[in-house]
This record gives C-alpha cells, structure tokens and sequence, in this order.
C-alpha cells in the first residue's frame, strides 16, 4: 500500500537560499492494510516531515513516497483530490484545526462539499452520525456545538470521524494523542486498534515510546532524520540492537523508580 524508498528532504535556509537542512535523509518504510506502524524519534527528527511528504503535502528532494504504486508527489488536481480520499491526516493540536467562528461540525461540511456534493442532505446527516459512533461519539453530544464547547478528546476523534467520511485506506496519525488528558488518550488509541481491524493502515508518528508500542506491529526509529533501527514492534522495546533506541528505552519513567535515581 504505502511504500517510501530512500526518502530525503532538504530546505533551503536563509535569504538567499544558500545554506542547506537536511530533515529526512535515505529513508525507506512501508505501511500495509489493517497494519500500525509507528514512527517514533525525538522533536526534530523529521516525523512530521516524513508525514506531510506521505500526504502529500510536500515532495521529497530524492527517493519515491508511493501509494498502491503510484508516486504521490507527481499527482497534480484531480489526481491529488482522488488520493485524499483515501488518504487523510489528523495532526497534534485539535483546537487549531477548527475556527471558533464556525460550529466544530462544519469540518463536515467541507468534507461533503468537497467530496460528495450529490448526497442528498438526510442521507449525508445518516454518514456523519455512523461515523460519530464509530469513534465514540453520541451525536447529539457533539454536532451543532462550537469547539470551545467541546474537549480536546471529542474534537480529535470529530476529526478522525471526518477521515472515515472518505472510507480511507490511509491514516497519518500525527501526535494525535499528546494534547490529550491520560484516559483520553487510551481511548483515542483503543479506537486506533479497532479501525486497524477493520483494514485502516496507520502510520503512528509519535515521540512517546510508551504509546508508539500500545497499538503498532512495526515500529520505525528515528534520529536526526535518519532510521536508526526498524522491525517488529516487540522486537524493537525488547531487544533494541542499536544504542540509540537503547537509550531511548532506558530513558522511559518507571513508575518503580524515583526520577533522580540513576539507569541502571
């Protein structure tokens, strides 16, 4: 389904565009139906980079990001509409992607604008309640309601809802969960784990090891914008072979040990 191969991006800095930053350097990954894959390093690694590129939100400078084998960054107008409907991302910060001006359920308004103009306003009323159940939302509880009205929990999963609206095969889930208090974000991962079993690929980008092994069978680790270590999800937490990832596990809180005591 989603394939990168020897990925790199590079900015151009400065007022002249003579100095170089390399955010994503040779990186290769997969992502296949009903599979997470999470792609976990520290701010500045390039994750986000890496997702904006699999959405199509930037091209790589070299390597391919290809979806059913067709290269993304070459789809142009109805190419690219026809691909975000079936792929789609849901990103770090909910309160940002919604205008308070607006009542939050507009996000569906502009789904149905954009994607199904044709369907009829019941039939289209019948979608956005299924898909609120389907991420656990009573509609009654959020439609109609503006953002400030609601939680951060209820405005991501909105989101996540307004994703399935377009019967994705794709989801970047970007952080989805940082922002989220500690039950919520539990429950935005459970829903995760179910939309996998019904066939969604996901690709998890996360900092939080802990979360990135909640619900993923493969996990990808990145620093400075390079894969560092890849594999089975079980693999990787138990049995790192790079020193970075072991350090990264070692830096992990446990709750049995006190923050000042040394790793041993």
């Amino acid at each position: 389904m989603l394939r990168l191969d020897q990925v790199s991006k590079t900015f151009r800095l400065g007022a002249f565009g003579n100095r170089e930053l390399t955010a994503v350097k040779d990186v290769s990954l997969s992502v296949d139906p009903g599979e997470v894959v999470s792609l976990i390093g520290e701010s500045g690694s390039g994750k986000t980079t890496i997702g904006r590129m699999v959405l199509g939100l930037a091209s790589p400078t070299k390597g391919r990001v290809t979806f059913d084998g067709v290269q993304v960054s070459g789809l142009r107008g109805r190419a690219l509409h026809g691909y975000h409907r079936r792929v789609q991302g849901v990103f770090q910060d909910p309160f940002s992607t919604f205008n308070p001006v607006f009542k939050a359920d507009r996000v569906f308004a502009l789904v149905r604008d954009g994607f199904f103009g044709s369907v009829p306003a019941a039939q289209w009323r019948q979608r956005v309640e299924t898909a609120l159940h389907g991420v656990r939302l009573e509609p009654a509880d959020v439609l109609d309601k503006y953002p400030h009205q609601l939680s951060g929990g209820q405005l991501q999963r909105m989101l996540i809802a307004r994703a399935l609206l377009l019967d994705i095969r794709l989801l970047v889930a970007d952080e989805i969960i940082s922002m989220l208090d500690a039950s919520t974000r539990v429950d935005v991962l459970n829903l995760l784990g179910e939309l996998k079993s019904s066939g969604l690929g996901v690709l998890f980008v996360t900092h939080d090891l802990a979360l990135g092994t909640y619900i993923s069978d493969r996990t990808v680790i990145l620093r400075a914008g390079e894969v560092v270590e890849a594999g089975p999800t079980e693999t990787v937490f138990t049995n790192p072979s790079h020193e970075y990832t072991r350090n990264l596990l070692a830096a992990v809180p446990h709750l049995h040990r006190r923050w000042d005591e040394p790793v041993k």
